[in-house]
């Protein structure tokens, strides 16, 4: 079909009505929008096995419904991969294999014998990464020997220590805090059924491919040599000392509970938590740890065959960005629904707690906003940009009045009060850099830090100069600094919080127009270049997760989606280059992708959890990004002004 029909007004303000009258109605009765975030096998077979730890009634019909969502999504290499399509993994594997036999899976079936070749051809279950160890060594598959060691006690070392929780991520700090319990504590997994993987472990050596790691060779070594030392004493630790400890932790877990949210709003920590409470002798019905495993069986996505366990929830990213495309697409209908979000969203904002990130930014007041519903102790910056740059446009196009001034001035002066000393932003802690804790053993997964990234940084640059913040402004030459510091030589920005290249670079030309730099300067016209020399021949725009692989050369196609698509184009765009035959195409590709129902489908990962070991498939994205991007370009070629006038 030729592009210059599928880029025809009529038939392109037909297609944004019907993206908007579909996105409107997936809106929630409150005014909110909330929609799947999946992951891999990890989390499901995680669920069932924790139910197995516990003792818990049997939930046949659940468990079915997870072995089949189990079932559909093995790889074609016999195991299960971390993103659509991916490599084999063997830790989601040896995860996924325990809980279909948990389940009642013969492994005689040949989906299991598959699971169990490619496990055992990667060197057995023990080669597994150190969470999934921990797990095997809560069953007694494996011994604690083989768990790198994390002193309970810890939690006792003054924040001046090199190794301290403060100096960790908040995802880091929630899931360790009530591990460091467990791994002192080392209660068995009930494990009613006996089930048990020993036909998981060989002693046949398998020769491992050398490659790149992000250990520094001098700080692994001497962490290395440390947690030999804490194993040899770890026995030897006064029981007064040991249960000091562990009332501390106790203490940071009840402070953090965050209700039926659950203990930093994710999975793994929720989980922790309740098993640290059974361990703790706490009965099932203590109100602790009943609220905590309530909180649980909400991340629970429970269909007519299929069932899995999310991550996480959310509803304030959603509703978010919904708005922002809703606005973008106008029309009474759409910002009616923009204006009912973001009133949702108002009385969410934290204005109280002061949450971890106050380790480093004392007397900095509260204003962010949480990804979830409730998650008081860590707000983030990203979400709370995104919010503030909805909020400000409904002021100046929905006669929102000063509604939502308060929210917006406190928010800002959180944002301000959370920039890193380098001049960007990182997504919940300031200045949180300490780099060599990468290389302690426990960290395997190379993501125990929250730095300053690209994304995030440009999501903050863009919010402040939307609110009118002079270019030249201390923070804002400092941001913007950071920002260009961080490009890579190809023109590309790195997206920690979405898949990958074409997120950091979207995001960073946002943000580098709203501060008002064109195409013009160096750094836009090479980004924008890129973009252009990366489009796939049919239109559209896709790069899949190896992109985070340590050794990345550069960009490697992938097949084409909605999300990616859309950024390409929002970026393009906000580099003034709307009329560029690239964006044309991908405005046509869009368009042609567009389904009956006036959405767009896709399996594509784009979400970045932990680069090389967690990724996410936000099902929100391919219903709200495609149609920001077409009706952006709708308003940006009827306008006489091409530029974009707003921060993402």
């Amino acid at each position: 079909m030729n592009d210059l029909i599928l880029t025809d007004a009529a038939g392109l303000e037909g297609d944004i009505v019907r993206a908007a009258a579909a996105l409107r109605q997936l809106q929630r009765s409150d005014g909110h929008w909330v929609f799947e975030l999946e992951a891999d096998a990890t989390i499901p077979a995680e669920y069932v096995l924790l139910r197995h730890y516990l003792g818990e009634p049997d939930d046949l019909g659940l468990e079915r419904k997870i072995g089949v969502y189990l079932r559909r999504i093995q790889g074609e290499h016999g195991g299960w991969p971390l993103f659509h399509g991916g490599a084999f993994d063997i830790s989601a594997s040896v995860k996924a294999y325990f809980c279909l036999k948990m389940i009642g899976d013969d492994p005689a079936a040949p989906h299991m014998v598959r699971a169990r070749e490619a496990i055992l051809a990667h060197g057995g279950a023990a080669e597994a990464n150190v969470f999934t160890r921990i797990l095997l060594a809560q069953f007694g598959e494996l011994s604690w020997r083989r768990v790198p060691t994390m002193p309970v006690e810890l939690i006792l070392l003054p924040r001046w220590f090199p190794i301290h929780l403060s100096r960790m991520s908040y995802w880091a700090r929630t899931v360790i805090v009530p591990l460091l319990v467990l791994a002192a504590l080392r209660r068995r997994a009930r494990n009613p059924r006996g089930v048990r993987i020993r036909e998981l472990f060989t002693t046949r050596r398998v020769k491992k491919k050398r490659g790149p790691t992000h250990r520094h060779r001098g700080w692994a070594l001497f962490f290395n040599g440390l947690d030999v030392a804490l194993t040899a004493v770890e026995p030897l630790w006064p029981e007064p000392l040991r249960r000091r400890a562990i009332e501390r932790c106790l203490a940071f877990v009840t402070e953090r509970l965050n209700g039926e949210d659950g203990l930093g709003a994710i999975y793994p920590a929720m989980a922790n938590s309740v098993m640290m409470f059974d361990a703790l002798g706490y009965p099932a019905d203590h109100p602790d740890r009943a609220t905590a495993r309530r909180s649980i069986e909400k991340l629970l996505v429970i269909r007519e065959h299929e069932a899995y366990c999310q991550p996480c929830v959310s509803p304030v990213w959603d509703t978010a960005l919904a708005a922002h495309a809703l606005m973008e697409a106008g029309g009474v209908e759409a910002d009616t629904a923009a204006r009912r979000g973001l009133d949702w969203l108002a009385p969410l904002q934290e204005l109280e707690v002061e949450g971890d990130w106050a380790e480093r930014r004392p007397g900095v007041r509260p204003g962010g906003w949480a990804f979830q519903y409730r998650n008081a102790h860590y707000p983030d910056l990203d979400d709370t940009a995104v919010v503030v740059m909805a909020m400000d446009r409904a002021r100046r196009e929905l006669g929102a009045g000063t509604t939502f001034d308060r929210a917006i001035d406190r928010a800002v002066e959180w944002t301000a009060g959370l920039q890193s000393g380098n001049g960007g932003w990182a997504a919940f802690d300031a200045d949180n850099v300490d780099h060599y804790l990468n290389n302690i053993p426990f960290a395997d997964h190379g993501a125990l830090l929250d730095p300053p990234t690209s994304d995030v940084t440009a999501r903050c640059i863009g919010m402040l100069a939307q609110l009118g913040e002079a270019p030249g402004s201390p923070r804002m030459r400092a941001a913007v600094d950071f920002l260009e510091r961080e490009q890579m030589a190809d023109g590309s920005w790195y997206g920690r919080w979405g898949v990958n290249y074409v997120y950091g670079t979207w995001s960073a030309l946002c943000a580098l127009n709203a501060a008002g730099l064109d195409a013009t300067r160096p750094s836009v016209r090479k980004a924008a270049d890129w973009l252009i020399s990366i489009q796939n021949e049919d239109g559209g725009w896709g790069e899949d997760c190896t992109s985070y692989r340590l050794d990345y050369r550069g960009y490697e196609p992938a097949p084409s989606n909605a999300s990616q698509t859309a950024w390409a184009l929002l970026g393009l765009m906000a580099a003034g280059e709307v009329d560029h035959p690239a964006v044309t195409r991908g405005i046509a590709w869009l368009r042609r992708t567009q389904d009956e129902s006036g959405l767009w489908q896709q399996e594509a990962y784009v979400g970045g959890g932990f680069p090389r070991v967690f990724y996410l498939r936000y099902h929100g994205y391919p219903k709200f990004f495609p149609l920001w991007a077409l009706a952006r370009y709708r308003n940006l070629r009827r306008a006489n002004d091409r530029r974009v006038a707003y921060g993402m």
